[in-house]
């Protein structure tokens, strides 16, 4: 095994802790992505647009539908999140319940995103991609309840739920559609994302926002969120 390199510069591969990872990330700000995945430094290459750049803009729009009518959420994109002492991801998408409406993340004080957000996504080359090998198992070690990932080149949506400690399909509805069991009311018609048919997604999405499980969800977060302020006043 390499061992933990003490150079000034961020590598590809290079073996570092954590710390000296943020160290070199924020001295090199023209670096836009890099991660550390068990303890291993990984910088993706060039993004193109049909492969990356457009599919991750259009997951980002799905998901901030959703956030502009759930109070109480809120959406990253490519936002570093500190798994544990070997795992600094920087998904391309990730949706949290806000601490103050009983979300389970802590913001710490640099602004960092502390434990397993809900929900992450990630967009992918192929089913042979990193993120649904390697990836997979850090996110469900470290209990991120909800794991999308958008197979660009195969035109799949592989949507996982923790369940006892692994990640299981979730499954479609009898219409085909995802149903978050995290978030309520976030459904997806991946069929129509995949093909790029963005009326289709939005008109699905909506019918879920519409739901009464939404609505109820939205009451748990109000509820939530006065009972933390109650709590602060006390």
């Amino acid at each position: 095994m390499a061992s933990r390199t003490t150079r000034g510069s961020l590598e590809p591969g290079d073996h570092l802790t954590r710390e000296e990872f943020e160290r070199r990330y924020e001295a090199m700000p023209y670096i836009r992505k890099a991660e550390l995945i068990e303890g291993v430094v990984y910088m993706p290459s060039p993004v193109r647009l049909k492969q990356h750049g457009s599919p991750n803009a259009v997951f980002i729009w799905w998901l901030t539908h959703y956030w502009a009518c759930t109070p109480g959420v809120r959406v990253g994109d490519n936002t570093t999140v500190r798994l544990d002492l070997d795992n600094e991801s920087q998904p391309d998408g990730l949706m949290i319940r806000e601490p103050s409406h009983g979300g389970r993340v802590v913001i710490g004080p640099r602004g960092y995103i502390e434990s397993a957000p809900e929900l992450v996504g990630e967009i992918a080359a192929s089913s042979a991609s990193f993120d649904l090998h390697t990836k997979l198992h850090v996110y469900r070690r470290n209990q991120v309840q909800e794991y999308v990932v958008w197979r660009v080149e195969d035109a799949v949506v592989n949507w996982f739920v923790l369940r006892q400690g692994d990640y299981a399909p979730l499954p479609l509805s009898p219409a085909g559609i995802y149903q978050s069991a995290v978030f309520p009311g976030l459904w997806l018609d991946a069929a129509a994302l995949v093909r790029t048919d963005l009326p289709t997604v939005l008109r699905v999405l909506q019918e879920g926002i519409a739901s009464p499980e939404h609505a109820a969800f939205v009451a748990q977060l109000q509820q939530a969120a006065c009972r933390a302020q109650q709590g602060q006043e006390g």
